[in-house]
């Protein structure tokens, strides 16, 4: 497969197709990019944590694309996916069809819906609105009982994003102590497992549970999760009390890809082998959240994962375009900062080792740096 100016096509617009975009235009200054998503925008999911607490509103963290596709010369078409033809060589949207040399995917996941009265749970990465629903609702609260919890996929266990649940649990404890009405609340930290956070290592499990114990949060864990009321959270072990709930679902692959003849994992995204390509499909790669990826069973789906998968599958389907074989593996790492508003707790994770650095105001302003230092090159 060779063309001289190839078309290459980039579905979604968050951290794995702008990674990829901006890897690829590098690469291959002659090349033919579309970028095919919703919406000219992006979305910075990480710092949605920050807008219940009022550090954040959710205008800051939408931000146009019109600049970086300007400056990356890329072909934009606003347009929802509904599925694939011809193995991937033609792009199916509700706006039209697009042909492609190669194709990358990275239109991210979805959250399972499926707990009886999950309507009665907000779910914060859901976006700003979510995000911006939970701050009115914690304003209105003079008191009462909160409860956290976060799921996954059965079939797929590492489809889960707890991150961010830890981050909200310890941010809203902090805020409402700041507010002056911390002892009017109970909060309570639930999950089916014994040990949540697992996938980011025994230190860090250890090391979240003993600060919920520190801030006198509770916990409910080790069972298994039957649904939600407007009273509280319903599990084998017992129901819990709830004013507001909030809950991150697990997560599965968008609902597109029953249209698309690509090869699924049991948990409904797309399978991919060590160089984020998509077997027996010529020129079809994918990376970030819709993929299913081969290595450890704590592999994450974060953003700093997403980027390392974008760059290798730029790197290896340009390769393919040339004839030769794909040589770049994304190296396999975590990285989180467990932010608390006013401190936070670094998590590292490789194939070799596993880190928990004790909470400190450092972090939590490296997390508002990078911030800044990400969302430059978006904003004019």
């Amino acid at each position: 497969m060779t063309t001289t100016s190839p078309r290459i096509t980039i579905l979604g617009a968050g951290f794995a197709a702008l990674t990829a975009a901006r890897e690829l235009r590098r690469r291959a200054p002659q090349a033919q990019i579309t970028l095919i998503a919703p919406k000219a925008e992006f979305v910075y999911l990480p710092s949605l944590i920050w807008v219940p607490t009022g550090i954040r509103k959710g205008s800051d963290l939408v931000l146009s694309l019109e600049r970086f596709i300007d400056d990356h010369r890329l072909e934009f078409h606003a347009a929802s996916v509904t599925g694939l033809k011809d193995g991937g060589r033609t792009v199916v949207t509700d706006r039209g069809e697009f042909a492609n040399d190669v194709l990358l995917i990275a239109t991210g996941g979805r959250f399972l819906k499926k707990l009886p009265g999950i309507e009665h749970a907000l779910t914060l990465c859901e976006g700003v609105a979510a995000a911006e629903a939970i701050g009115e609702r914690l304003r209105k609260m003079d008191g009462g009982n909160i409860a956290f919890g976060f799921g996954g996929n059965p079939k797929e266990p590492a489809a889960m994003r707890g991150g961010p649940m830890f981050e909200l649990l310890f941010g809203v404890e902090t805020w409402l102590r700041q507010q002056g009405k911390r002892d009017r609340f109970n909060l309570t930290f639930f999950n089916a497992a014994a040990e949540p956070g697992k996938r980011l290592g025994e230190k860090a499990v250890k090391g979240l549970l003993a600060e919920m114990q520190r801030r006198a949060i509770k916990t409910h864990l080790g069972h298994k999760i039957d649904g939600f009321t407007a009273e509280g959270v319903n599990t084998e072990g017992g129901s819990l009390p709830a004013d507001l709930i909030l809950f991150m679902p697990g997560l599965t692959g968008p609902a597109w890809l029953e249209n698309s003849g690509l090869p699924l994992s049991a948990g409904g995204f797309i399978q991919a082998d060590e160089f984020c390509r998509v077997p027996g499909n010529a020129g079809v790669y994918v990376a970030g959240d819709s993929g299913s990826f081969p290595g450890p069973d704590w592999l994450p789906k974060q953003a700093h994962m997403a980027d390392l998968q974008a760059k290798a599958a730029a790197q290896n389907l340009l390769l393919e375009l040339a004839g030769q074989a794909p040589v770049a593996r994304p190296k396999v790492e975590l990285i989180c900062i467990v932010d608390s508003v006013d401190a936070g707790i670094l998590v590292y994770r490789d194939e070799k080792r596993s880190w928990l650095f004790p909470s400190s105001r450092l972090f939590h302003w490296a997390k508002r740096f990078f911030e800044g230092h990400y969302l430059r090159v978006f904003r004019k």
